[in-house]
């Protein structure tokens, strides 16, 4: 459109008006198309756009899953070993239980076999003096077990103590 005349004292072209009409068309007919793909641009935006608040969505609430996932395992965890803790203690105590038990009933017994012993030791020794006393009365050698008794002590003086 260069070649338009130019009207004297004023700034306005006298243009041609079939290639005036002709551009226009061609306007009209490249406007649409130009905004169509524009449209299709900003459409195809938003879906991907959309999509990607979809994915983002997606990705957040596998993540807060997770998240709450291992904060209920975390806890089970806590539980167990207070749980554990506990069972130790227990056992430590009944173990403690046990073995106060176990050595007042072997002090028990240490103690009445001791009292046995002490009472068969007695019974020994009065029986031993016993025997001494026979052999010191008078006419004890004419009894044939005494005698046999004596000869023995004879034998063995260091085995009485």
């Amino acid at each position: 459109m260069t070649n338009g005349k130019k009207l004297p004292l004023t700034n306005n072209v006298v243009v041609e008006q079939g290639a005036l009409l002709e551009l226009i068309d061609q306007l009209r007919a490249a406007v649409p198309e130009e905004v169509r793909q524009a449209k299709r641009i900003t459409e195809e935006a938003s879906r991907i756009t959309g999509r990607a608040e979809e994915e983002a969505d997606a990705v957040i609430a596998r993540a807060q899953e997770q998240a709450a996932q291992m904060l209920e395992e975390r806890e089970l965890v806590k539980m167990a070993q207070q749980r554990a803790r506990e069972l130790l203690d227990t056992a430590n105590d009944e173990a403690v239980e046990v073995r106060r038990g176990a050595d007042e009933y072997a002090a028990g017994v240490l103690i009445r076999l001791e009292g046995e012993c002490i009472k068969a030791l007695t019974s020994i020794k009065r029986g031993i003096d016993m025997l001494d006393e026979r052999h010191r009365l008078p006419g004890a050698a004419t009894d044939g077990v005494t005698a046999a008794g004596e000869q023995q002590e004879q034998a063995e003086p260091a085995t009485r103590a």
